[in-house]
């Protein structure tokens, strides 16, 4: 089974989106398939547990509250990740907790779990991600490369 990476958001609320849209990104780029599952996980929760299940890489991409500035990325790894999404900032943070813990329950948990996180400059209602988050995304894409390569997964060239 390839790594996956899953982007998830709610694109109707600006930033909260930035998961979706790393991923929309990456579709565009034929390259990466044969090497990654990339998939929109949107604002899903249980949906995704078949997913998920038994990854032996899983790479989480969202907006996240952690108490940065705008646009700073945080990574988290493992077991670090069910208790940061125990502090919800959107519905769909609900779900990714609740299928994390259904993954542990089940013994279907990724060996190796990160979640990318970019702190949002805002979660009003609108489409399209602040200038702020947008300029941002370089830093995630080369972050993304980062925990590629720390996973030994090297792509032929970078993202």
């Amino acid at each position: 089974m390839k790594p996956l990476i899953l982007g998830v958001g709610n694109i109707l609320l600006s930033d909260e989106g930035v998961g979706v849209r790393v991923v929309q990104e990456l579709e565009k780029h034929p390259e990466i398939q044969p090497h990654f599952d990339i998939i929109d996980g949107g604002t899903c929760g249980m949906e995704l547990l078949e997913i998920m299940a038994k990854r032996e890489h899983l790479i989480i991409v969202d907006a996240v509250l952690a108490n940065k500035q705008p646009g700073e990325i945080i990574v988290l790894h493992d077991e670090q990740l069910p208790t940061f999404f125990s502090r919800k900032i959107s519905p769909h943070q609900l779900g990714i907790c609740d299928v994390l813990s259904a993954l542990k329950l089940t013994d279907e948990f990724p060996q190796n779990l990160c979640l990318i996180g970019i702190q949002p400059e805002s979660l009003e209602a609108g489409i399209g991600l602040t200038e702020t988050i947008q300029k941002a995304l370089p830093n995630v894409f080369v972050t993304l490369n980062q925990v590629i390569d720390e996973y030994g997964l090297n792509l032929d060239s970078p993202l």
